[in-house]
């Protein structure tokens, strides 16, 4: 039983690159909110498999799988290669900085996964801007798509160099500064991702500004935490 478990866990992890095929092929047929949603859908798989992981033991039972393998082979698709795709696919940009964003957004995630040190020593942070190239596409197709030109792609271009600058970027379910208001804030964005999804192409300023609310919220917690980590001990990758 507790094999069958310890299975269990593994394929409901993998499920999430069943949910970011799916995806793939809504925004190849056009169907942007349809392509969201599940890409929101592989965003609740990863956020809740680890959970299940530790209930079910998968370590003790399963000592020849590693999750955290798997884990790596979907979020590389689904928080890389799935939003470069809907991010040239969806966006108006003239054809060459939509290839460059897209180029950004590759080079950058698969050099960040190979670095040593994504996580700090605490476990309660991401060293650099992570992987989430997912989010910003939702940012910049359903949030933000009024933005000229320029500002899309700096904006990309910023992201991708973040990944390299040691700023320590809280990870919401292991605790940190102001935990009970990350915690909130991330609430606060799933639900207005979800209405935002929702209500595309019709524009929602409550929801949107509920959006950037939760970003902003995300952006100074990242910076008075790395403030406080340079003060300190040296922040490094």
């Amino acid at each position: 039983m507790q094999r069958l478990a310890a299975w269990s866990v593994h394929l409901f992890t993998a499920s999430g690159l069943l949910a970011g095929f799916m995806g793939l092929l809504a925004v190849t047929a056009g169907n942007y909110r349809e392509a969201m949603a599940w890409m929101l859908l592989t965003l609740i798989i990863d956020g809740i498999d680890g959970t299940f992981a530790r209930l079910a033991r998968v370590q003790e039972v399963l000592p020849r799988v590693s999750g955290k393998q798997i884990d790596y082979v979907i979020d590389f698709f689904t928080y890389a290669i799935l939003p470069a795709y809907f991010f040239y696919m969806a966006t108006e940009l003239a054809e060459l900085p939509r290839l460059l964003c897209a180029f950004a957004m590759l080079l950058s995630a698969a050099i960040y996964y190979g670095l040593e040190g994504m996580v700090s020593a605490d476990g309660r942070h991401f060293v650099g801007f992570p992987v989430l190239w997912n989010m910003v596409v939702y940012l910049l197709v359903f949030v933000l798509p009024e933005l000229p030109d320029w500002a899309t792609v700096s904006l990309v271009m910023a992201f991708a160099v973040l990944h390299f600058v040691p700023i320590l970027f809280a990870y919401p379910s292991r605790g940190g500064r102001w935990w009970g208001f990350t915690i909130a804030a991330t609430l606060i964005f799933v639900l207005a991702a979800v209405m935002n999804v929702y209500l595309y192409p019709e524009p929602s300023p409550f929801w949107r500004g509920m959006c950037l609310f939760s970003t902003a919220y995300y952006a100074i917690l990242a910076t008075v935490d790395t403030v406080q980590a340079s003060g300190g001990a040296r922040v490094q990758h």
